[in-house]
């Protein structure tokens, strides 16, 4: 078994602490294959019953980047038009996407119809299919950080009209859309958390014991 000493104990908790949801990115080229080199990464994950069902899109095209950036604007406004008050102009205030800015584009989805890993672990809870993804995505992340590249989560899109722009199988579901590339700042403090739209909670606020 390798062994990892206090140094290194102590850089990965570093690393966790410094990983952040990207939102502002410098439009730096990414070196050649970085891309590749973190989804070869994410690929090193857990995986319910060793199914590996990520599946990896990485969106190149103008004109597919585009209508992605149409759809999260759209889906962005009808997303607004549900607060009210001083929290819609909050919300109004966030930025929420980098898909403009970032040199990368990735969409990750999870193989439903995968017969790989012969259902193991699936029967009573099928959602660890979309789980092992967000694992994959979560190593990922991870990665990045480390090599100083930033990563950014966009959730804000339809997932049906992803489907439609990518052109990928019915089978897959849409699991997350990755925007790639180097971040104009670098914090320790979640960017939510530094507009006072929420603070982190500590592990006591989320644990119970029994």
């Amino acid at each position: 078994m390798a062994a990892f000493d206090d140094a290194f104990r102590r850089q990965l908790r570093e690393l966790f602490v410094w990983r952040r949801d990207v939102r502002r990115f410098r439009t730096d080229p990414l070196p050649a294959g970085a891309i590749d080199r973190l989804i070869e990464t994410a690929c090193l994950s857990p995986s319910v019953g060793l199914s590996q069902p990520w599946r990896f899109v990485t969106v190149d095209e103008a004109a597919r980047r585009r209508a992605v950036i149409d759809d999260f604007k759209a889906c962005n406004a009808d997303a607004l038009s549900c607060y009210s008050g001083e929290r819609a102009a909050r919300y109004a205030a966030l930025k929420l996407s980098g898909l403009e800015q970032a040199p990368g584009h990735l969409a990750v989805f999870a193989d439903k119809a995968s017969d790989i890993g012969h259902g193991l672990g699936r029967a009573t809870m099928p959602e660890t299919t979309e789980y092992s993804v967000v694992a994959a995505i979560t190593a990922m992340w991870l990665a990045a950080r480390a090599d100083g590249i930033g990563l950014g989560w966009v959730s804000i899109l339809n997932p049906a009209r992803i489907h439609v722009i990518l052109d990928v199988p019915a089978s897959w579901k849409f699991v997350a859309y990755l925007c790639i590339g180097y971040p104009e700042a670098e914090c320790d403090q979640p960017e939510l958390e530094q507009a006072k739209w929420e603070h982190r909670r500590g592990a006591d606020d989320v644990t119970l014991r029994r």
